[in-house]
Order: C-alpha cells, then structure tokens, then sequence
C-alpha cells in the first residue's frame, strides 16, 4: 500500500501545480478508493474500443497511452510517470478509442469513474482542477503532434528528453539535468515516428555533441540550454510559469 500512498500523494501535487486547493480538497484526493494493481513489462492494461469504469493513475514505473495499428504496431501518443492519473478524460468519455501499456513493472491505481465523479461534485473547484489537468494532457498532444510533423529526427528526441526531465523533475522524481530514463529505444521510436536505427543513430549524434551522457538507465545533460535549443524546446505548452523559471535556474547553475 505505500506506493499507493505515494500515487496519490504525487497526483495531489500534480493537481497543485495549476490549482489552488483547500485542505478538504486535498483530503478529498489522498482519501479516493482504489484498487492497487502490479503489472509486468509490456502488459496492456486498457485496449483501444474497451469501456472503462475506471481512471488509471501511475504509483510507480513508467506507462504509456497508445493507438493499435491493423499490422499490430503502436503509435505512442503520451508517456505517463508516477503521479499522472493517464485517462482523467475518461470519466466523461469512458468508451476508448486508445490503449495503456507499461513499459516496466509498474503498480497503477484504478480509481473508479463514481469515485472521481463524487469529489468533483461535491467540490467543485475540484472539477476544475481536472478539467486543467486533461488540458495539460491536451497541449502535450499537440505539441508531440508538431514535433512529429515538422522536426528532423535528432530534435524531436532531444525535445522529448527535455519534456521528460522537465515533467520528472516537477514531480520530485529527479532532475532536469539527471534523470532515470525508462525507456527502450523501440519505445522512443513508437513515440517520435522514427525506427529504432534512427533513435540509435540520433542519440549517438546527441551524445558526440555532448548535449547528453548516458549510463544504463540514466540520462545526463551536462547543459540543459544548449539541449533545450537544439530541440527548439520551450516550455510554455506544459502549463506551469515554473518551469520557465526552472529552466533559467539552470541555465545559471550549469
């Protein structure tokens, strides 16, 4: 249960970086029933057509939204992290044209449609609360769409580390400039539209620059600007004037 515990908690703070809540709203999240769930690397939690009653948040490890193509391939749309509660939007469009994979052992918290329902009408800041959530989740999508559309390989994958530090960082589970990345090359590719030669061959073009230093599992940037200015990475559609100024912070640090 302590990583349900910590789910919550982190939720909370995720809700905190865009809303202002009272103690019996906070209460009111930490205090949402679940049922805690362990999956394995790889597992699909939610397929694309399947109707859900429930809203998936991340306790630990690292999880995925997808769309299933009719050769079986996944296009990644979203990359969730402890704290991210992956299909909010749900609640009011239960019916899902996507699915949810982990990437890792991972432990998610299912938390039922009439639970997330109940909070919000009894508090209706609440509501609000969520609706800025999934606008979050909104602007992310758009961006990941541009990225894909309209930049060469080496910066969309620079800008995706950028977000991942950024967003990592907020939650209090690294920092910018050093984090744990989950993340196989494949799933990379599957969420920047570019095959796993093409991720090996960028992320050593990162590397030589020295815009990054990896060592198994985790990531380096030795200069968060310059990689922030390869990726022509600004942080204005994450929603959250900090990480503006978080970005400045380090430029001065590094």
């Amino acid at each position: 249960m302590q990583d349900a515990h910590i789910g919550l908690t982190l939720f909370l703070g995720r809700l905190k970086l865009n809303s202002t809540l009272s103690e019996a709203e906070q209460a009111a999240i930490l205090n949402l029933s679940f049922r805690e769930v362990q999956v394995a690397t790889k597992d699909d939690l939610i397929m694309p057509g399947e109707t859900v009653t429930y809203s998936t948040l991340v306790a630990h490890g690292h999880l995925g939204r997808f769309d299933l193509m009719r050769n079986g391939s996944k296009q990644i749309t979203a990359f969730y992290i402890p704290g991210d509660m992956c299909d909010l939007f749900s609640v009011v469009a239960p019916t899902v044209g996507w699915g949810i994979s982990a990437f890792g052992p991972a432990t998610v918290l299912q938390v039922p449609h009439a639970a997330l329902m109940a909070v919000a009408t009894e508090y209706p800041n609440l509501a609000f609360a969520f609706w800025r959530d999934t606008t979050l989740d909104a602007s992310i999508l758009a961006k990941w769409a541009s990225n894909i559309g309209r930049k060469k390989a080496t910066p969309r994958i620079a800008h995706l580390l950028c977000e991942i530090g950024i967003r990592l960082e907020r939650a209090g589970l690294g920092s910018r400039q050093g984090f744990e990345l989950e993340l196989t090359q494949e799933q990379i590719g599957d969420a920047v539209g570019l095959t796993s030669v093409h991720v090996n061959r960028s992320m050593q073009a990162l590397r030589a620059d020295g815009l990054i230093v990896t060592k198994r599992q985790m990531m380096s940037i030795p200069d968060w600007n310059r990689l922030a200015e390869a990726a022509e990475f600004a942080p204005a559609y994450l929603l959250h004037d900090e990480a503006t100024s978080g970005r400045e912070e380090a430029g001065r640090s590094a």
